[in-house]
């Protein structure tokens, strides 16, 4: 097979009119000469961090999509679905990729639980950790988020990071607002990137104390802007992520929309595609070919380099994506899950007070970070109720693993007006969280998903809709185009209530996530991220 057009040798910074000869899903030749062609042909892009589970599909379905974008690979934590079914899960999410071309590359995750704060599912240890950094189809540690426990020498942190240096492979980092000499001690264990970074200073000193900063820009956590300035400089320690992508999203672009954002903002083409191309390759030592000869043929043919629209894919050699339609095929797969808790009454959701204040999470749009404020509390028959006027609801995380009282706190900037939304994709737990302006339509929600045994819900005062995730609680068993669809008419249907969040089931769900400053809630309670403490609702 030959493909014919303008060659893009990003490793040479070099483009020229010739041919590829591919034989045996590998480069066999690359002659420069001329052709009437005017497209481009590249490597492939590779997603530097990515949890598949939050797009809400299985790998498999995934990559359906991704190719359509030119993405060939992905560097994938697993960290998800371990919380919810442990070593288990991460076998599911290797298998389920490996039934198809695309190049999936799973890490084993650090940290399930990711704190002993939440209640989750199952257990990685360091032995767990020491079994699965073995496994060849396992290509790192993923992002450890226990910073405070590499800072402050925790004998179990230390031992899984031991065993991924034992094995020769990176060790993720996830610290974010990190900086000096706590930063210096935790780069020093032997951790390699960090995709957490929200500022430009941030960034720039992670970059110069030798990390590689991967530029996030997902469906809630977005960070080009603030970092993009950074890649001009650095673009040989620079990658590019999503982190967490949700399936209308991914529908609509991937790792080439971040190319076409860089290149508009002037940043040089071959510094944009080092960063989306090669660096991942190189950093995770993946097989994934940068169209060098004797490599996989792995590359793409693109409309321009100006907007990257993708108008083939091949994955050693083999056309996945072709014209608009993706040549991937359905797999069957198991539907596995871990849901035992029973549903609950509205008496579940009071809260008894007489405090005049209450602590509230401040959600900030686009950002996992929260604030903490103090703000006047509602109180209804001694019951601590949600007040619209000054958007300050109620929320609660449920635990879905065993018969628990739910946590109740209170959080500010999600605008709703009317019902409630919920959601079982929770991270890192996965425990339900519920956000709802009454204790009966919380209650309503929260009841959907339990039925259902996972998925994600909005309850108004007439309506319910649901998308059931019957794969952990977390994953659609259907295709991106029916579950994008159907979570777009559920996202509609949020912002209708009255959200004035750009991704509020996104937001909703790092609202739990306590390894993120500053106010968090678990299903154990109201936690102070920053202090990594529990902190009372109550002033």
């Amino acid at each position: 097979m030959k493909l014919k057009g303008n060659i893009v040798d990003i490793e040479n910074r070099k483009i020229f009119k010739g041919e590829i000869t591919i034989e045996n899903g590998k480069i066999k030749s690359i002659e420069e000469k001329d052709c009437k062609e005017n497209h481009y042909i590249l490597p492939g892009f590779v997603d530097a961090h990515i949890h598949i589970e939050s797009s809400m599909l299985v790998p498999s379905e995934f990559a359906k999509i991704a190719v359509k974008h030119g993405t060939v690979a992905t560097v994938s934590d697993p960290h998800e679905i371990a919380n919810v079914l442990g070593v288990k899960g991460v076998e599911f999410m290797i298998e389920n990729g490996k039934k198809t071309p695309f190049k999936f590359n799973f890490g084993a995750p650090s940290c399930v639980p990711a704190t002993s704060f939440e209640s989750a599912g199952a257990v990685i240890d360091s032995d767990d950790i020491k079994t699965l950094m073995s496994n060849p189809d396992i290509k790192y540690l993923a992002e450890m988020m226990n910073y405070p426990g590499v800072i402050y020498d925790d004998s179990e942190v230390l031992k899984k990071i031991e065993w991924a240096k034992h094995y020769n492979k990176p060790v993720d980092g996830h610290a974010p607002g990190l900086r000096g000499e706590d930063l210096s001690k935790y780069i020093s264990a032997g951790i390699s990137t960090d995709h957490e970074c929200f500022t430009y200073n941030e960034g720039l000193e992670k970059l110069q104390k030798g990390m590689k900063v991967i530029i996030r820009e997902g469906s809630a956590a977005k960070n080009f802007e603030a970092l993009i300035g950074l890649l001009d400089a650095y673009y040989e320690n620079m990658m590019f992520c999503s982190d967490d992508k949700h399936p209308d999203d991914l529908l609509l672009g991937h790792i080439n929309q971040l190319c076409d954002r860089a290149v508009a903002k002037g940043v040089d083409v071959f510094k944009v595609l080092t960063a989306a191309c090669i660096n991942p390759v190189k950093h995770y030592n993946l097989d994934v070919g940068l169209l060098q000869l004797g490599d996989a043929a792995d590359c793409i043919i693109i409309e321009d380099l100006k907007h990257f629209k993708t108008l083939q894919t091949y994955i050693n050699g083999e056309l996945v994506f072709d014209h608009g339609i993706s040549k991937i095929q359905h797999v069957e797969f198991e539907n596995l899950n871990n849901f035992n808790t029973d549903k609950k009454q509205v008496s579940d959701f009071r809260f008894e007070s007489k405090s005049k204040q209450i602590r509230v999470i401040e959600c900030m749009d686009g950002e996992l970070v929260t604030n903490e404020l103090i703000e006047e509390a509602t109180i209804d028959h001694g019951n601590l109720v949600s007040n619209t006027e000054t958007d300050i609801l109620k929320m609660a995380v449920v635990n879905r693993y065993g018969n628990q009282k739910p946590a109740i706190a209170f959080i500010k900037n999600f605008g709703l007006k009317e019902g409630a939304i919920a959601s079982s994709v929770g991270h890192d737990s996965h425990n339900i969280i519920v956000v709802g302006v009454s204790d009966d339509a919380i209650c309503k929600a929260v009841n959907l998903l339990i039925e259902n045994e996972g998925g994600i819900c909005a309850v108004s005062n007439s309506e319910e809709k649901v998308i059931p995730l019957p794969v952990a609680g977390i994953m659609s068993d259907q295709n991106a185009e029916t579950i994008g669809k159907r979570y777009a008419e559920l996202d509609k249907m949020a912002k209708a209530l009255g959200s004035t969040l750009n991704a509020p089931y996104m937001s909703l769900s790092f609202m739990a996530l306590l390894v993120i400053p500053a106010l968090k809630l678990s299903d154990k309670g109201l936690f102070n991220g920053g202090k990594f403490e529990f902190t009372p609702l109550e002033v």
